[in-house]
């Protein structure tokens, strides 16, 4: 059995708690925090985008002031939709295609700081 699958029949049967690791300390204390987190995570990961919190209603739930949904969709699953992109005036499938993101573009550094470290390669 895959683990999403295990999950997902957990989260039904309100039992998650049982995938909990019982030889942890820690996660034995904490066991309502650490269903919550797991919760979290669920509501983070829903198919529908638009469903998913922001990272502040996050903050705010890590904070205690704000509950986690409670209709979650715990089928992590999308159908891959082929999309078609224009490339240099040609339309391609778009399914499968990515593009490696780059460490400074996830730190938003500027476009000079691209140049020098791409100088540096």
């Amino acid at each position: 059995m895959h683990l999403l699958g295990l999950f997902k029949r957990k989260a039904k049967e309100e039992r998650l708690l049982d995938i909990v690791d019982k030889y942890n300390d820690d996660m034995q204390t904490n066991r309502a925090e650490v269903v919550e987190m797991m919760r979290v995570a669920v509501w983070c990961l829903q198919s529908d985008f638009s469903r998913r919190p922001s990272m502040s209603v996050v903050v705010k739930v890590l904070e205690g002031s704000v509950e986690v949904e409670n209709n979650l969709d715990y089928s992590f699953t999308t159908p891959v939709v082929p999309r078609a992109i224009a490339v240099a005036d040609h339309q391609v499938n778009a399914i499968g295609a990515a593009t490696a993101l780059l460490a400074s573009t996830l730190s938003g550094q500027g476009k000079e700081s691209r140049l020098q470290q791409a100088n540096y390669r």
